[in-house]
């Protein structure tokens, strides 16, 4: 399996050139590592947290960011099983983070406070997927 814990420079340029005025959710995907991996000068790098401890410190530090750039969790799930996709894709975390626009996400991300709450994501994180979608019309047909 390939390991994604940041987006990578094309990815992230991609993302900026995307329209920044409307509304997007974000779809994450994320499987934490057994043992957190905080860098060795890191406060808790000999504490032995696990991924998802270290990630439930991620969660307490930025969710205050992302409700102050106008943000909230629309949806949130357990993963039980893969019907279509690679077998070893399980996820230990799974929402979907609304934000009113890509300048609010921008501003979380760039937030000194955020920046302190993602050194616990990095430790937290095996793999993970972070998808910008457009909110769209439901109806009760797919596609």
């Amino acid at each position: 399996m390939t390991l994604f814990v940041d987006p990578d420079r094309a990815q992230f340029d991609a993302f900026k050139a995307l329209d920044r005025d409307t509304e997007l959710n974000m779809l994450n995907l994320v499987k934490f590592n057994d043992l957190a991996k905080y860098p060795g000068d890191h406060d808790l790098a000999r504490d032995g947290l696990t991924g998802a401890e270290a990630y439930a410190n991620y969660g307490r530090y930025s969710g205050p960011v992302l409700k102050k750039v106008g943000g909230s969790i629309l949806w949130r799930g357990s993963f039980e099983a893969g019907l279509i996709g690679p077998s070893e894709e399980v996820w230990d975390a799974m929402f979907i983070a609304r934000y009113p626009n890509a300048h609010a996400f921008l501003a979380m991300i760039a937030d000194p406070a955020y920046q302190v709450a993602v050194v616990h994501r990095q430790a937290a994180v095996q793999t993970s997927r972070l998808i910008r979608t457009r909110p769209a019309a439901v109806t009760d047909v797919f596609g």
